[in-house]
């Protein structure tokens, strides 16, 4: 059984020399409950992330949802390993320590005020061999040399939903640096806000134009792709066949994803490439 927050010593405090703002420390943490789902907010305005009582281990949100589909753009068994920028209620690294039990994951989250409320209230895994909490920035986390990573997830905001350094060329080209060969980087992006044309092109000029951005969700949320190693390219049908696959194995639903290429440029051909 896991052990309870106050026992698991699987958190690091990581320091840096490099010198970062830090602007999504220290948020005012409110807890919300309706209609058999648990919120986590920094703010009335801004969900940072949801848990349905009843499972709590399923992916609740559509952008979270959508932020898994680099498994229906490599073949599997993918990924070895995972970072994710940004713990909020721990839908992710949950969803990746049930459902992936390949993959090692290591999360980088700069209030430690949001681990202990994902371990309370979302039930947030207690397993340091497999699932690493460092308590830091995540900027300086990736500008400082390290491990290379299959897949990086960014999903970091603060209480007005703004991702300040998270959202810059130099951090998008850590990125690529520290992505293996068949390595993919996920972005969430607000879609229907100002800037999300110019965090497009920092993504792209980042890795050199290997970028694509799926259509937005109902909430708004858009979720930028990009490589910088191994092509991606895949047909449709085999799309639709890893979507099946992995609705069937994990319960994440793809499906409706994939129908949302119709209306887009993405599909070329009946193929997407990045």
């Amino acid at each position: 059984m896991c052990c309870g927050f106050a026992e698991c010593d699987g958190t690091i405090r990581f320091a840096s020399a490099i010198n970062l703002s830090t602007p999504m420390a220290n948020n005012s943490i409110e807890v919300s409950e309706t209609e058999g789902v648990r919120y986590l907010h920094f703010s009335l305005e801004w969900i940072q992330g949801a848990m349905r009582i009843q499972r709590p281990n399923a992916l609740e949100l559509a952008y979270t949802r959508e932020m898994m589909a680099g498994l229906l753009l490599r073949a599997a068994p993918w990924p070895k390993n995972a970072l994710l920028i940004g713990l909020g209620a721990g839908s992710l690294a949950k969803f990746i320590y049930h459902k992936l039990p390949q993959t090692q994951i290591t999360v980088v989250e700069i209030d430690p005020q949001v681990e202990i409320v994902a371990r309370l209230n979302f039930k947030l895994p207690c397993d340091p061999k497999r699932l690493r909490v460092i308590i830091g920035d995540g900027a300086q986390y990736m500008l400082a040399e390290g491990k290379t990573f299959d897949t990086i997830l960014v999903d970091g905001f603060d209480k007005n939903g703004r991702a300040g350094v998270l959202d810059t060329l130099p951090f998008y080209q850590a990125c690529r640096a520290r992505l293996t060969e068949n390595g993919l980087l996920a972005v969430n992006l607000l879609g229907r806000s100002r800037g999300f044309q110019a965090s497009k092109e920092r993504i792209a000029s980042a890795f050199e134009g290997r970028s694509l951005v799926f259509p937005s969700c109902d909430s708004g949320n858009t979720i930028a792709f990009a490589t910088a190693g191994e092509p991606v390219n895949v047909t449709l049908d085999e799309l639709i066949a890893r979507a099946k696959f992995f609705h069937k194995e994990t319960g994440l639903n793809l499906l409706s994803t994939i129908s949302r290429f119709n209306s887009t440029e993405i599909l070329l051909q009946d193929r997407l490439v990045i």
